[in-house]
């Protein structure tokens, strides 16, 4: 008899157990998140990254292109005087005459500055006898502060060319005959953007844009076509 009792309790008790711990892969199976549910959401984690990077990308800014004006921007440093060039007029001898862009007015705020390659450009400066000037022929740069503290040389990068100003002393009519000239060759130099950069003992006063074209590009044009160039 007391066997008998032992016995069914003990039987209880092992079931009771078994219940219990059936209970307890249940909960386990319950709380175990579902592994397509997760991988949803870290595709949308990834897609909405995307989506942002995008927006980034987009609010980039471009550079400002360049602009011409016709104006030489004048540099006003204390270790240099830019009043040595109080005007210039430049020329071309193949395109444009006398009586549009070749007929300026010595000036600051209205030069010619748009140019062929191969075609040969003349200064006529303002200024005086005993201020030997030179301009340089650079490939434009966007950070104009540059040119206010370089040391100018033909190692400069970009440099293209320079061109000496001297005084035609042995002239008649000094007014009429041009101070320096060069051009740039076609089978060296690209069409596009150029700085003439004025400098007065080895300085910079003031710089010039100026664009050049191919050959012959502007030969066909007119005086007002040449000057809307000039203003684009």
């Amino acid at each position: 008899m007391k066997t008998r009792k032992l016995f069914n309790l003990l039987l209880t008790l092992t079931m009771v157990s078994a219940l219990v711990g059936c209970a307890c892969v249940k909960s386990v199976t319950v709380e175990t998140p579902d592994s397509s549910t997760t991988q949803n959401q870290v595709t949308e984690t990834k897609d909405d990254t995307k989506i942002e990077s995008d927006v980034v990308q987009t609010d980039k800014k471009e550079a400002e292109p360049a602009r011409l004006t016709g104006k030489i921007n004048l540099i006003d440093l204390d270790d240099r005087d830019a009043s040595v060039l109080r005007g210039i007029k430049i020329c071309g001898l193949s395109a444009g005459s006398a009586d549009d862009i070749n007929g300026k007015e010595k000036s600051l705020d209205d030069v010619r500055c748009i140019f062929e390659l191969n075609e040969w450009v003349e200064f006529y400066p303002d200024a005086d006898a005993d201020y030997y000037l030179r301009v340089w022929v650079l490939e434009h740069r966007d950070d104009q502060d540059y040119y206010n503290t370089c040391s100018f040389s033909d190692l400069m990068p970009g440099f293209a060319a320079y061109c000496d100003l001297h005084y035609p002393v042995d002239e008649d009519n000094p007014d009429e005959w041009y101070w320096g000239d060069f051009c740039l060759n076609p089978e060296e130099y690209q069409p596009g953007y150029y700085d003439f950069v004025f400098t007065y003992e080895g300085k910079a006063i003031g710089v010039l844009l100026t664009r050049f074209y191919n050959v012959e590009e502007l030969s066909g044009r007119s005086g007002s076509e040449l000057e809307a160039l000039m203003h684009e």
